[in-house]
C-alpha cells in the first residue's frame, strides 16, 4: 500500500488560516510520515480558513471529509482519508455551507515553494494545516468517485473576500495528464477558471500547455496549473507579498477577474465535495 501524508506542523496553535510563516517548512517534497490531527471549535472565526489550538479529531481513515461529517464529526481540521490504495491527510472545513469539504489547495503566507515539478504536484506537498496542495492524483481518486463541486475562497490584501463555485468538477487520470473538467460557474469572484477547462496540468518539467514550440506556462508563471495559453488564473505562482508587483511575466498568486493578474492574491484556497441534489 502506498502511503501519502503530508508535513506534520509545529507546536502551538495557528491563526485562522494555519500554523505561522515561522512555523511552516518551505521544503515542497513528499511529507514526512508523521501523522497530526488538529481541529478547530465550533465557533472559531474564519471559516473556510484553517488554524486552531490542537484538539484531538477522529483519524479515520475517511472515505472523504463529507463522509466523516456525515458521521457526526463537526469540527474542521486534519483527517485521514484512504483513497484507493493511498492514504493521506487533508484538511476538512466541517463548517462552511453545511460543511464536508475537503481542502485541495490553500495560499496564505508564502511559506511553501509551489514553483515544483510533476512528481510533487502528482502526489502532494506542504502541509495540510498551513500552506499546501493535497495531490493531482489523490483529488482524481476523489471526484472519480461521482460527482463533486468547487468552490474558490479569494482574498486581498485589503482583507475583500470573494468566491468561485463551480457545480461540477473532476479531474481525469494521470494518462490523460489531469486534465480538469468543470461545470458551470456562480459567484462574486469572476470565472477565471472555464478558460481552463478541458485542459492538461502542466508543470516546469511537464509542458503540455497550449502554446507549441519551447514556451512553457508553467515556467514563466512559476508554478503548475492547467494552462491554456497560458493562464486567466493561477493559484500556485509566486506569492508577492502586498498584491501589486511588477515582473515581466505574470507569475503570481492570481484571479484575472479579481484584481487582476498584476495582482498577487494574499489568501487562496479550492475546496470540493461530493456534489448535493
Amino acid at each position: 500500500m502506498q502511503e501519502v501524508n503530508h508535513r506534520a506542523p509545529g507546536s502551538g496553535a495557528g491563526s485562522p488560516w494555519g500554523v505561522s510563516e515561522k512555523e511552516t517548512e518551505t521544503d515542497p517534497g513528499p511529507a514526512a510520515k508523521q501523522k497530526w490531527t488538529h481541529a478547530c471549535p465550533r465557533a472559531s472565526p474564519g471559516v473556510g480558513w484553517p488554524g486552531c489550538a490542537s484538539i484531538p479529531v477522529p483519524p479515520g481513515p475517511w472515505q472523504d471529509c463529507a463522509e466523516a461529517h456525515q458521521a457526526g464529526h463537526s469540527q474542521s481540521g486534519v483527517y485521514e482519508l484512504q483513497l484507493g490504495r493511498l492514504q493521506v491527510s487533508a484538511w476538512c472545513e466541517q463548517q462552511l455551507e453545511g460543511g464536508g469539504w475537503t481542502v485541495i489547495q490553500r495560499r496564505q503566507d508564502g511559506s511553501v515553494n509551489f514553483f515544483t515539478t510533476w512528481q510533487h504536484y502528482k502526489v502532494g506537498f506542504g502541509r495540510p494545516d498551513g500552506e499546501y496542495w493535497l495531490g493531482l492524483e489523490p483529488v482524481h481518486q476523489l471526484t472519480s468517485r461521482g460527482d463533486h463541486e468547487l468552490l474558490v475562497l479569494l482574498e486581498d490584501w485589503g482583507g475583500r473576500g470573494a468566491r468561485a463555485h463551480y457545480d461540477s468538477f473532476s479531474l481525469e487520470p494521470e494518462s490523460d495528464h489531469y486534465r480538469l473538467r468543470l461545470g458551470q460557474y456562480h459567484g462574486d469572484a469572476g470565472d477565471s477558471l472555464s478558460w481552463h477547462n478541458d485542459k492538461p496540468f502542466s508543470t516546469v518539467d511537464r509542458d503540455r500547455d497550449s502554446y507549441s514550440g519551447r514556451s512553457n506556462c508553467a515556467l514563466y508563471q512559476r508554478g503548475g496549473w492547467w494552462y491554456h495559453a497560458c493562464a486567466h488564473s493561477n493559484l500556485n505562482g509566486v506569492w508577492h507579498r502586498g498584491g501589486h508587483y511588477r515582473n515581466r511575466y505574470q507569475d503570481g498568486v492570481y484571479w484575472a477577474e479579481f484584481r487582476g493578474g498584476a495582482y498577487s492574491l494574499k489568501k487562496a484556497a479550492m475546496l470540493i465535495r461530493p456534489a448535493r441534489p
